[in-house]
């Protein structure tokens, strides 16, 4: 038997695929495609935007130079900070409005130490998806390509699971499987939110007139097109409702019409490469599980693609439940710890979805709205606008609410870099909990930020800490809310945790 099965092998369920396998959990992934590479998920126009929360994922599981070898572009925001040119420089985007990384200037914070994963990405899911399924084979995880997965059935011991014409038996089935998640269906997840306005067009082409367009994010009175980034890549958004069928061949006539009736140009398309549509509808499932059935990525949660946020909801969705789980089936878990992935993780996907919608709002052709779009602006024009806008795209708020009164609990931990020269984020390696006591530590961090201990949990989040001298009694009792593993005298140099079953 499998411990677990993932539906789908995208960046989502790969990455818990690795999470899992690296706990050493038997891990079957089960992809509906016989071949996941597909000219969708290739260079500029399978791009996706990787933030600072997803880089540290990576980072912490000793996969960042894995991810700068497969990046489109890499941006160290701790260089670029303070780096003022003669003209603006693209930092992303609010709704089509562009943001001046000349402008931005990220207040400091006390228990940030800007590290090697201090930056943002732009990745293909086709690079990503090759470097998650060699690590994760690597780790001894198996995936099924052409294998989709058609019906199953649970009970309070396990889910069988049928797909193709074989049968799967595994205590956990997790659904990684995308927008139209058959597991979520299956299951009888409830899927609720809003409906779609609009319809976007993506594609790669020729242009006979290229002058015609401008570059960058272009509001127009008719709706939004993107030129850009990289040769030839097209984004075109209408305000006409859903599109008549996401799964009919988008032609060289439908992306030319709609190009030229938002940009109010003739511009003329020579070739059409590729394209495809997508729209803006934007639903979440109620709860993430379902008995012995989970969902993550956007089997959990759907939305527009506007502010690039899809990609790393679903990447720290596989960070936050795959300790959790793989904790759950070694036994040292506490009571509960399961039911906080959904605590924790659907108010972040909640957040998301209104940052796409309220992106939507601004972006409609109407009257209401370019009155926003002139407010917004004027924002995003000066220093604490900008910075308001790129810390929400850059994922920097991201914090859980756990309980603790100190302000660092429930927050990415510091990437402290010790007197050897090692650094947190490779003490986080092996995915497993940290207990830090900066007192008895035989190597000390080059700086504590005040701190005297603090526990970290597998996926580098702060579970508890203090700036007071801790007794033994009470280490052994905030371990115990993370662990149920004895507190011990830890004897490693870092002051790390025992090692879990």
């Amino acid at each position: 038997m499998d411990q677990v099965v993932i539906a789908g092998a995208g960046p989502v369920g790969l990455f818990l695929a690795c999470e899992l396998s690296l706990a050493g959990i038997p891990v079957l992934v089960l992809e509906r495609l016989e071949n996941p590479r597909t000219p969708l998920k290739a260079n500029f126009m399978g791009g996706r935007g990787v933030n600072l929360p997803s880089v540290e994922a990576f980072y912490r599981r000793g996969m960042l130079d894995d991810l700068r070898a497969a990046a489109l572009g890499w941006i160290d925001v701790a260089q670029q900070q303070g780096l003022k040119t003669p003209t603006s420089r693209f930092a992303g985007h609010f709704a089509g409005i562009t943001l001046d990384a000349n402008k931005i200037d990220f207040p400091d914070d006390p228990y940030v130490l800007k590290g090697p994963a201090f930056a943002g990405a732009l990745v293909s899911l086709e690079a990503l998806e090759a470097l998650l399924a060699r690590r994760a084979l690597q780790l001894g995880a198996e995936i099924r390509y052409g294998t989709p997965l058609t019906s199953f059935t649970q009970n309070d011991q396990g889910v069988s699971i049928q797909a193709g014409n074989e049968t799967f038996e595994a205590q956990w089935l997790v659904g990684c499987d995308g927008g139209r998640s058959t597991v979520r269906k299956l299951a009888g997840f409830e899927f609720i939110g809003t409906d779609p306005e609009l319809t976007g067009t993506i594609a790669t082409v020729d242009l006979a007139d290229p002058d015609k367009l401008l570059p960058g994010w272009i509001l127009s009175p008719r709706g939004l097109y993107v030129n850009g980034p990289g040769p030839g890549r097209i984004g075109i958004v209408e305000f006409d409702g859903a599109p008549a069928g996401r799964d009919t061949a988008v032609t060289l006539e439908d992306v030319q019409g709609a190009l030229r009736r938002v940009s109010g140009t003739d511009v003329t398309i020579r070739t059409l490469h590729i394209a495809t549509r997508y729209t803006d509808h934007a639903r979440q499932a109620t709860t993430y599980r379902n008995g012995r059935v989970l969902l993550a990525g956007d089997a959990a949660h759907v939305h527009s693609p506007f502010g690039g946020q899809g990609l790393n909801l679903g990447i720290g969705d596989a960070m936050n439940l795959g300790w959790k789980l793989a904790a759950i089936i070694q036994g040292w878990a506490p009571a509960g710890l399961l039911d906080s992935y959904t605590a924790e993780r659907h108010p972040i996907a909640a957040w998301v979805l209104d940052w796409t919608r309220a992106q939507i709002a601004v972006m409609r052709p109407t009257p209401h709205a370019q009155a926003m779009q002139s407010v917004v602006r004027d924002l995003i024009d000066t220093p604490a606008g900008a910075s308001y806008f790129a810390q929400k795209i850059a994922g920097t708020w991201l914090r859980y609410n756990l309980p603790g009164d100190h302000p660092l609990t429930g927050r990415s931990a510091p990437d402290f870099e010790f007197e050897d020269g090692t650094r947190l984020g490779a003490l986080l390696n092996n995915g497993k909990p940290l207990l830090l006591d900066f007192r008895n530590a035989v190597v000390k961090p080059k700086d504590a930020l005040g701190l005297t201990a603090l526990i970290i949990r597998p996926d580098g989040f702060v579970a508890w800490a203090t700036d007071n001298e801790p007794t033994p009694e009470v280490l052994a009792e905030q371990w115990g809310k993370l662990s149920s593993l004895p507190y011990s005298d830890i004897s490693s140099p870092y002051r790390t945790s025992p090692s879990r079953p």
